[in-house]
């Protein structure tokens, strides 16, 4: 199965995608004024999002569900998900979600492409 996984924007408008998380609910590195001109991508604003308890409490259920409900479909022969994670702008939550949960993804041998859908708008 050929899984994407990506990040966007609630602001930019809902996605095409198979199955939509909204992660809006994690503190936003955009009201850290170190962080706010940064993405997800970078290694402070990852561990911004990360390394917070509502975010590791979240990845505890979240990541072996995802991994469950993608070999259910895999299982049921589905060849392509386009799986989406959706913040405010998509520049700093979302991003730090994708790369990190896209890493997961691959470890358990899902053929995972990722892409980050809205982070360079303003």
């Amino acid at each position: 199965m050929q899984v994407t996984l990506f990040s966007f924007g609630y602001k930019y408008g809902l996605p095409d995608a198979d199955t939509v998380w909204d992660i809006r609910f994690l503190p936003n590195p955009y009201y850290v004024p170190e962080l706010k001109d940064k993405t997800g991508l970078e290694r402070d604003v990852a561990a911004y999002v990360l390394n917070n308890a509502k975010t590791v409490h979240f990845l505890s259920f979240f990541e072996p569900c995802l991994l469950s409900f993608l070999r259910i479909h895999e299982e049921s022969g589905r060849e392509v998900m386009r799986l989406a994670v959706g913040c405010t702008g998509g520049k700093h939550r979302s991003v730090a979600i994708v790369e990190h949960v896209g890493n997961i993804i691959r470890d358990h041998a899902i053929d995972t492409q990722v892409f980050h859908r809205d982070m360079e708008k303003e």
